[in-house]
């Protein structure tokens, strides 16, 4: 079977995306196509890959899976770059709603960046000097000084596979406070590695910054190894509310994949 796809970045996190409005790609990708497919060098080669879904009362719906092949929890690079995806195909005018495993999400573009809302956030624990927090996926955030010098993948692997989160995974954030923002660093479940980018992670990390330092300001500016994004939210009790997640979604190539599905 041949699959129409379109690969897209954001700030590095890159994904594989496949128009399933009609549903005849999605009953035939199993794990090991999936993994396969996100496999680099013997595959397209991406963190996630998305599926592009009707919905019948919203613009449409988003169903995301990791590099391993599993279907995942909330991903906000994705998200951004599946609301370039769909705007490409004039799924939507100037700004969209769409469903996805968390809930309900907004999104438009305005000129090079895409905005993207994410859910609230009504809880967040602290955990020694960590915080915890789930914004759409959950994350583990640990801030650090020397954040170019730390080894992401063994640090981030010895969390995420500890006693505590083994399980269920946990994606761990790395953070260092610079004087224009944060720096953050990802290990990402599911695809078990450091990526250039996470956009529930950035999310994660500037709440918990803000937490940590009881800051006031309602815009957090945030380097990774892929470029840099943008958080802004509305402090609400011991929660936040309106966030929107804002950076640059890249479509880097289409093509048709042959995919043996027996």
């Amino acid at each position: 079977m041949k699959i129409s796809f379109s690969k897209y970045h954001g700030t590095g996190n890159d994904f594989i995306m496949i128009d399933d409005r009609e549903n005849k790609v999605f009953p035939k990708l199993s794990t090991k196509i999936i993994k396969q497919l996100c496999t680099r060098r013997f595959g397209i080669g991406a963190d996630g890959l998305i599926l592009l879904k009707n919905d019948p009362q919203l613009d449409f719906k988003m169903v995301y899976y990791n590099a391993d092949g599993g279907e995942s929890t909330m991903c906000g690079n994705g998200g951004r770059c599946l609301v370039h995806f769909a705007k490409s195909l004039k799924v939507f005018k100037s700004t969209c709603l769409f469903n996805a495993i968390d809930g309900l999400h907004e999104g438009k573009m305005e000129k090079e960046n895409v905005f993207l809302k994410m859910g609230d956030v009504h809880e967040i624990v602290k955990r020694g000097k960590a915080y915890e927090i789930n914004t759409g996926s959950p994350h583990y955030i640990k801030f650090v000084e020397g954040l170019s010098d730390i080894d992401v993948y063994k640090a981030g692997s010895r969390i995420r596979n500890g006693k505590s989160y083994a399980v269920n995974g946990i994606n761990v954030n790395f953070v260092e406070k610079t004087d224009r923002g944060i720096s953050v660093r990802t290990y990402e479940r599911g695809v078990e590695d450091e990526t250039f980018s996470c956009g529930t992670g950035v999310v994660a990390s500037t709440l918990a910054t803000v937490v940590d330092n009881n800051l006031r300001s309602k815009k957090v500016t945030i380097k990774t190894l892929g470029g840099k994004l943008k958080v802004t939210f509305k402090k609400s009790g011991a929660g936040f509310d309106n966030i929107w997640l804002i950076g640059p979604a890249t479509h880097v190539s289409s093509g048709e994949v042959d995919v043996i599905t027996k």
